[in-house]
């Protein structure tokens, strides 16, 4: 099945010439399916290209979803056109009496900032509460992991001596994890950050279960014992060129900024990059609206219950 998105939104091209199966509104209307309801909330500044990314990995299941795009009411985007966010994207305000079978908080470049002083902080809080009792299970991507874990469990994210930068290994430590079903034991996902969250904070919450972690990279993906709260640390739906297009901005830019690991041929950044994380990317999306969606959401979506973490 296809993911269903507006007719016009940009993706919709990308994902065509990539021959990702894409049902625009037109023809989703002529089946008599319902859809898995995903609602996400894009805080990059570069949304056009997060919403395709997020858009590609929703598209290679056999489920059907239709996504709804959400931005902040508290923030105004400065690098996407406003007649693009007007056309696509909603506030909260628009969609906060409605339930959705899944949400994706993505990450957002403000990880330095305390999060108390992020300009859109308390309205993320009330989206994050919100989530627990209009969202059957959230995922929670880079910053938006942090944010959801300091919000939810009071672990708060500790600065990095210097930026973790690049594609690394991670180990699977739950390998009877349904999110985990057909990992390899070893797999590999970028990383682009300045901050982390320490393991040994979050096993104090014994709500919490780490899935998988780095030697280099530390924690990856952690979820809640009730399976409703997923959190991955890395960018696993990062496009082949965007650590490149991340390096050459700051590069040029004259910033310090070193060559991001594991990434190209030797770490030498005149041969094309390496990808060797879009598999494991792809299965994680998978294995996320399988099992943590599609399996155990409500028939009727609007019977979504409180997901009684808290």
């Amino acid at each position: 099945m296809p993911i269903k998105i507006p007719n016009e939104l940009p993706a919709v091209r990308t994902l065509t010439e990539e021959n990702v199966f894409v049902m625009t509104e037109n023809r989703a209307v002529t089946q008599d399916i319902r859809p898995l309801r995903i609602l996400l909330l894009n805080l990059m500044p570069t949304k056009i290209a997060t919403e395709t990314q997020f858009s590609r990995l929703l598209g290679n299941s056999p489920l059907q979803v239709e996504l709804t795009l959400l931005q902040t009411q508290t923030h105004t985007a400065r690098h996407t056109d406003p007649e693009h966010l007007l056309a696509f994207y909603k506030t909260f305000d628009e969609i906060c009496n409605e339930k959705f079978d899944g949400m994706i908080i993505t990450g957002a470049p403000v990880e330095k900032m305390a999060f108390e002083e992020v300009e859109y902080w308390d309205e993320l809080c009330k989206i994050l509460d919100w989530s627990k009792h209009n969202v059957h299970s959230t995922l929670h991507i880079c910053w938006g992991a942090q944010a959801a874990l300091y919000h939810h469990y009071g672990i708060n994210k500790v600065p990095l001596e210097k930026k973790l930068f690049g594609v690394f290994a991670h180990r699977v430590e739950e390998k009877k994890n349904t999110l985990m079903r057909g990992f390899d034991d070893t797999f590999y996902a970028p990383h682009s950050r300045h901050t982390t969250v320490l393991r040994e904070d979050i096993e104090k919450r014994p709500e919490l279960t780490i899935l998988t972690a780095s030697e280099k990279a530390g924690v990856y993906a952690v979820e809640s014992k009730k399976h409703r709260q997923i959190f991955v640390m890395g960018h696993s739906e990062y496009d082949p060129d965007t650590l490149e297009r991340e390096y050459l901005r700051d590069k040029n830019a004259g910033l310090p900024i070193e060559v991001p690991e594991n990434y190209y041929p030797d770490d030498d950044d005149t041969q094309p990059p390496k990808v060797t994380w879009r598999a494991h990317a792809n299965l994680l999306f998978a294995n996320w609206l399988n099992y943590y969606v599609y399996q155990t959401t409500p028939y009727k979506v609007t019977e979504i219950k409180d997901d009684g973490t808290m």
